[in-house]
């Protein structure tokens, strides 16, 4: 009796999960697509743009999408269409991967110019602020004022 109703609780638990990967991978939305596609009129995304060539656009995806098209397939139905500047996110090969490398490479460049501009502050002692104040010394009587003056605000 016991072995009976741990299989039953056992399919239970094992029946929906084989179910679910079973099932057919869900289909996009339009709204899915408009967020990642732009207007290629107005240059903004397809959800945001209201311009007649954005409703034929949005159409031309309905339209896709109710034929059961993957994300994928209506981007490049989009791209085959209306040119690549459709895409809201460039593509990652080609000269569309200047858009991600162009970036990182200015921003590593950034970091060593300021790591060989600190190493060379350091090195010079911090600036020329010790410089100047050995050229331009103060008259000995003028100094020890100013020593008194700092001794009294000393906490």
């Amino acid at each position: 009796m016991k072995r009976a109703i741990a299989l039953v609780l056992l399919a239970l638990t094992v029946l929906p999960a084989a179910v679910a990967s079973a099932a057919p991978e869900p289909q996009t939305t339009v709204t899915a697509i408009e967020g990642e596609v732009m207007c290629p009129i107005c240059g903004t995304l397809l959800e945001l743009s209201d311009s007649p060539q954005a409703r034929r656009e949005k159409v031309f995806v309905a339209k896709l999408v109710a034929e059961g098209k993957s994300k994928a397939e209506i981007k490049d139905a989009l791209v085959t269409q209306y040119g690549s500047e459709v895409l809201a996110v460039p593509r990652g090969s080609g000269f569309d991967l200047t858009a991600y490398l162009v970036p990182i490479v200015a921003l590593l460049a950034a970091i060593v110019a300021l790591a060989f501009a600190v190493a060379r502050w350091r090195r010079d002692g911090g600036g020329t602020s010790g410089k100047i104040a050995s050229e331009h010394s103060l008259p000995d009587e003028d100094a020890e004022r100013l020593d008194d003056d700092i001794a009294r605000y000393d906490l």
